[in-house]
């Protein structure tokens, strides 16, 4: 059987596409790769993309020349978390900090990883995780 590797890209829906793309940008120090009016792509490490999308820009999908690509959506607030390294936790907690970000939820994990929880300008539930979360990291 073929194995998946890893996860690409994540998505999320935002009401408004340049301020998330600022809070990612500037606040987490991510590099935006490509920016227009209904989809930002930020290099999230690793060879990981985290995708902005306008949300409702979508539903009806998109033809280009080489492809189509089928429609989607979404709403609500999501889940999804950054790696980080241990020794760095603290420094992510005092940026959050600096930039009017507030943590929502420390918690430690059995393994002995800790993780971080705040809110995306659009109410995501984002997590900063270091190793000892998951068997897998």
């Amino acid at each position: 059987m073929p194995q998946i590797t890893r996860i690409l890209e994540t998505a999320l829906y935002v009401e408004d596409l340049p301020r998330a793309t600022a809070f990612y940008r500037d606040v987490l120090e991510l590099n935006v790769m490509s920016a227009g009016p209904r989809m930002t792509s930020i290099n999230a490490g690793q060879g990981s993309v985290l995708l902005l999308f306008k949300r409702g820009a979508t539903t009806e999908g998109l033809t280009f020349a080489t492809g189509w690509i089928p429609p989607h959506d979404g709403s609500g607030p999501a889940h999804f978390a950054f790696a980080i390294k241990a020794p760095d936790l603290e420094a992510w907690a005092a940026r959050l900090d600096e930039h009017g970000v507030a943590v929502e939820s420390r918690v430690e994990w059995s393994a002995g990883g800790v993780s971080l929880y705040f809110r995306d300008p659009d109410g995501h539930s984002v997590e900063l995780a270091t190793p000892g979360v998951w068997p897998t990291y």
